[in-house]
């Protein structure tokens, strides 16, 4: 459902951006690849600088929300060949875990939750905050912003939720490709499921309680509960119980999605990298698109020289711009 909502949503931008000038996305594209690239962009996240003029409109929120998804999708094409062998090494890294780790972690997650009652019930309701909750909380997050007047929370909330869409539509994708095997995929013929990838003509199958399930990787729930997470702990990273509060809250959903028998642990630390990574694009291209939009008070500095009666008198001038 999560992944229909979000093409919908995709679907109303581009119909509202072709109405728009293009000059603001052209902008934001530039600006992507020549500070994201680097790692050289410094945000400012003072409360003052969320003003009128840096705010996201209804129109503004879904030009930012399809320019986000477009950079997302298209990044791996602006990648330097050091940013490639990093990510070579983080997908060998991946690989090997799923071939050590993957079945045993899931036995042993299985074990401790069918054992502890208390392990059961905490699982069982944290999972729940990687899916409707998380939005329930949002929706809390954004009433206090708008209540109180507080433009940075109503902004920073916003992001959240363009994170959640467009880290939620490239999470439903890859499912879709990966056709993965989820724990739960039940087998009357093979009464344990294995962690195969059986590409995009795999049929999703159902758990031994006859549900429909669909494909395991990576892991929804944790993806957007990391996308949102991240767009907090970047726009408050400095109030320091922030950052520790958002991420160990999207690792505990992460944890419970493990304990839950939903996802293997590759699912989850693939979901959590990819939450983070379009998390932080959202946060950087609010900011690219605020430093646009905020007034230019920048100036000039000139020289002159004036003669007054039979004396040269040197001076400068500075002359502001809005």
């Amino acid at each position: 459902m999560r992944g229909y909502v979000c093409v919908l949503l995709m679907i109303l931008f581009f119909k509202n951006v072709n109405a728009q000038n293009d000059t603001l996305v052209n902008k934001l594209d530039s600006l992507n690849r020549k500070t994201d690239t680097t790692g050289s962009q410094t945000n400012i996240i003072n409360p003052h600088a969320y003003t009128e003029n840096t705010r996201i409109s209804f129109p503004a929120y879904f030009i930012l929300l399809g320019n986000d998804f477009k950079q997302q999708v298209t990044a791996p094409f602006h990648q330097t060949s050091k940013e490639w062998l990093r990510i070579g090494v983080y997908c060998a890294s991946v690989a090997t875990i799923s071939a050590v780790a993957d079945e045993p972690v899931q036995r042993f997650a299985v074990k401790v939750h069918d054992s502890s009652k208390a392990v059961s019930a905490v699982s069982s309701y944290v999972t729940k905050f990687g899916g409707r909750y998380e939005v329930y909380t949002l929706a809390a997050l954004g009433g206090y912003g708008f209540i109180f007047n507080n433009k940075k929370m109503q902004t920073t909330t916003l992001l959240a939720t363009q994170a959640y869409i467009t880290s939620g539509l490239i999470e439903t994708i890859l499912k879709t490709i990966s056709g993965r095997q989820r724990p739960s995929y039940y087998n009357p013929n093979h009464p344990e499921s294995e962690p195969y990838f059986h590409g995009p003509f795999f049929k999703k199958g159902v758990d031994v309680s006859g549900h429909a399930i669909n494909s395991s990787f990576p892991s929804g729930h944790t993806t957007v509960i990391f996308a949102a997470a991240t767009v907090f702990a970047k726009e408050y990273k400095n109030t320091p119980w922030v950052p520790p509060l958002a991420y160990g809250a999207a690792t505990l959903v992460g944890l419970s999605r493990i304990t839950e028998n939903k996802h293997w642990t590759t699912d989850v630390i693939v979901g959590s990298t990819l939450g983070y990574l379009c998390g932080r694009q959202v946060v950087n291209n609010y900011h690219r698109y605020a430093k646009l939009k905020a007034p230019n008070k920048s100036g000039t500095l000139s020289f002159n020289l004036n003669y007054n009666g039979y004396n040269f008198e040197p001076g400068f001038v500075y002359t502001f711009r809005n």
